[in-house]
């Protein structure tokens, strides 16, 4: 069967764009919408290349940065918060209750776009034979679709969820899970624990289909499934598994950079494509977390050690004197979201520690920090107990994912354990505060969808 889609004009762009507001939720309200006629030329699916194609766009590897902009790894000025362009921007920096996306254009929008064509290649797949000739190609496109979809439920549950809690997660409230790309099929959101399940599924599927070293890191892998199947147990506070697929991701690459040998005097001193990258992906920095307006805490920046490289590295002076971060992987102004070798290292020594086995867990601390130290200061650290060592990783992990995607989960997670990681920002002279476990650490949805919701 070929399957038509306007790929070059409105249609199809448009198609994505209204799916991602209405995704089906009514057959009515979008339908005169969606049958619009396309005077644009019709582009035919019929090969494994058709299909790739729409993996190997851009929009694929952008994540979302509402996470980002909700997390406390840096603040505003007062002068910064009032030159914001949008009000949603404003209100999404101070956990407002409603309407801090943007319409049409949110990360709603992006997710779900990108979990449309994950579903697409899905269902057309079947439609092209598999042979022994193409059996590998045709494995890989679907462990990516899968992939894909996963990596776009899990950063969905982690901005519109609570964390997950065994306890609870049969009844808390997660979101939709869109498994076919058909507009018109009803959707409802699922629970927590449905929506991971989904996650691990999805995953745990793509693992055998991926190829070990893809031909460009924008694409899954095995190793990346793995890893992003570490993050997943992680942040459900299942630790063996976490620990298990950390393991495993880190036995198909546990590359690291020598901090020592990159340029300090470069913009972005990160390049781009290191050997730390297992999947690339960005998120864009966008006029909140741009360095024109992003400090850093003193709480931050004064926890690096004078001979820590990344002091140096992670941070530039801004002319008002306050530190702004430049330490992306991405090797410009978009923050790196995607997976890392440094995030199995510390993944793996959190779990380890959790387990009593303190000496695998500072000998992975070890092995990671002996890279981002000057040479001939390192020291190896020590722990003398398993709640020493796993405080010491909790701290390193804390300095070394800044601005990776990581720190929201890690709050929503750890607050499940007794953290009581409270957030406070002031503007303009009043202080906002998100109380620790308060539900408004699950994002508000954008409003132009709340009527599906009601």
């Amino acid at each position: 069967m070929k399957i038509r889609y306007d790929m070059t004009g409105i249609g199809f762009h448009k198609a994505l764009a209204v799916f991602a507001v209405c995704l089906g939720f009514l057959s009515g309200g979008c339908e005169k919408y969606l049958n619009e006629p396309s005077d644009k030329s019709l582009a035919i699916i019929t090969s494994l290349d058709d299909l790739q194609a729409l993996f190997d766009h851009q929009s694929m590897t952008i994540g979302p940065n509402s996470h980002l902009v909700s997390a406390d790894n840096y603040y505003l000025l007062d002068n910064g918060w009032e030159s914001l362009s949008y009000e949603q921007d404003q209100r999404l920096y101070t956990w407002a209750e409603s309407d801090v996306f943007r319409p049409n254009v949110n990360d709603w929008e992006g997710l779900y776009t990108r979990i449309y064509r994950a579903n697409t290649v899905l269902e057309h797949l079947p439609d092209i034979e598999r042979t022994e000739n193409n059996q590998a190609k045709w494995d890989d496109i679907r462990g990516q679709a899968l992939f894909f979809r996963a990596l776009s439920f899990l950063d969905a549950v982690q901005i519109w969820s609570v964390a997950y809690d065994a306890s609870t997660a049969q009844t808390d409230t997660g979101i939709p899970l869109r498994l076919e790309a058909d507009f018109n099929a009803p959707s409802v959101r699922a629970s927590v624990q449905q929506t991971y399940d989904r996650i691990i599924s999805d995953l745990q599927d793509a693992i055998p289909l991926l190829p070990v070293a893809p031909v460009a890191k924008v694409r899954p892998s095995k190793p990346a499934a793995y890893g992003l199947l570490a993050r997943t147990y992680l942040w459900m506070r299942n630790y063996p598994n976490a620990l298990r697929y950390a393991d495993s991701c880190l036995m198909l690459n546990s590359e690291l950079i020598d901090y020592n040998e990159l340029n300090a005097s470069a913009n972005f001193p990160m390049p781009r494509h290191n050997v730390e990258v297992i999947f690339e992906r960005g998120s864009p920095a966008g006029q909140v977390l741009a360095q024109s307006r992003a400090r850093i805490p003193e709480s931050i920046y004064g926890s690096f050690d004078d001979d820590d490289l990344r002091r140096m590295l992670f941070f530039r002076q801004q002319a008002d004197g306050l530190m702004a971060f430049r330490g992306s992987y991405f090797g410009s102004a978009s923050l790196h979201t995607g997976v890392t070798t440094d995030e199995m290292y510390l993944m793996r020594a959190e779990c380890l520690a959790r387990d009593n086995n303190v000496k695998e867990s500072m000998q992975d601390m070890n092995v990671l920090l002996e890279t981002r130290w000057r040479r001939d200061e390192f020291v190896p650290f020590t722990a003398a107990s398993a709640e020493e060592a796993l405080l010491f990783v909790l701290e390193e992990r804390r300095k070394q994912l800044l601005f990776r995607g990581l720190r929201w989960m890690d709050i929503k997670r750890l607050n499940k354990e007794g953290a009581d990681i409270s957030l406070t920002r002031t503007v303009k002279g009043q202080t906002y505060t998100l109380p620790a476990n308060s539900p408004r650490f699950a994002l508000p949805l954008p409003d132009d969808l709340l009527v599906y919701f009601r």
